[in-house]
């Protein structure tokens, strides 16, 4: 009688093992879901119209040129199915986001975490001297000094953090295909940072333009691949 309990036993446990080991070799956790994130900046602006850095919150509109932009690149994109869009704290990127949104027949969820990198003391410049001011330290951010802040405004990890953060909210919103609307520095500085096939030079000699768009895919656990910088696929 012992014998057979334990025969009964053992095999009770066997069995059991092997639904836990076949349910995870079939279940699609979240740690295994893949998305295609898309990333686009938004359109002229009334500082970029000026030849100013402005990064305040909520910022400046969008010109009559940004508003055109947006509807053609609603247009363009619409097609392209996807199932949630987003925008930063920003008037300008969520104007961009407008169309697709309603083209899409969707809600715009903001998020500050796809705000544009705070250029601190250098905000109301002139772009000009950006690359001499507000850039210096995004620049040492992709060489790996991180702990490095733009003058009055944050370092590479606060920045990576906040925007990482707001994509760790797309991926548990169960998106599979998103859109966000975010800003030039924000998006470029991001993908370098995170996307493992990506070339620090892209910021340089592609900066995106206004509308210009970055699809990576990948999620946070096992990281990102840049698949298109604004038409260039082959990194």
């Amino acid at each position: 009688m012992h014998l057979l309990r334990a025969r009964t036993l053992v095999s009770l446990i066997a069995a059991f093992l092997a639904a836990v080991l076949l349910a995870s070799c079939s279940s699609d956790t979240p740690h295994d879901r893949t998305i295609t994130l898309t990333f686009i900046r938004h359109g002229e602006s009334e500082a970029n119209a000026a030849g100013v850095i402005d990064t305040s919150v909520p910022g400046p509109s969008l010109t009559e040129t940004g508003e055109q932009q947006a509807t053609a690149t609603a247009n363009r994109l619409k097609s392209n199915g996807y199932d949630g869009v987003y925008a930063s704290d920003m008037v300008r990127t969520q104007q961009t986001a407008a169309p697709m949104a309603k083209a899409l027949g969707k809600q715009v969820t903001v998020l500050p975490g796809l705000n544009e990198i705070s250029a601190g003391w250098f905000d109301g410049r002139s772009v000009k001297i950006a690359a001499a001011t507000y850039m210096v330290a995004p620049a040492d951010w992709l060489r790996g000094d991180t702990d490095f802040s733009i003058p009055g405004s944050v370092s590479g990890a606060e920045f990576n953090g906040k925007f990482t953060g707001a994509v760790q909210r797309i991926y548990e919103s169960g998106n599979n295909k998103p859109v966000a609307f975010s800003s030039a520095a924000s998006i470029m500085l991001w993908t370098l940072m995170n996307a493992r096939n990506a070339k620090d030079s892209l910021a340089t000699d592609h900066p995106l333009p206004n509308t210009g768009r970055v699809v990576v895919t990948g999620n946070p656990v096992i990281g990102w691949t840049l698949v298109d910088w604004d038409g260039i696929t082959s990194f």
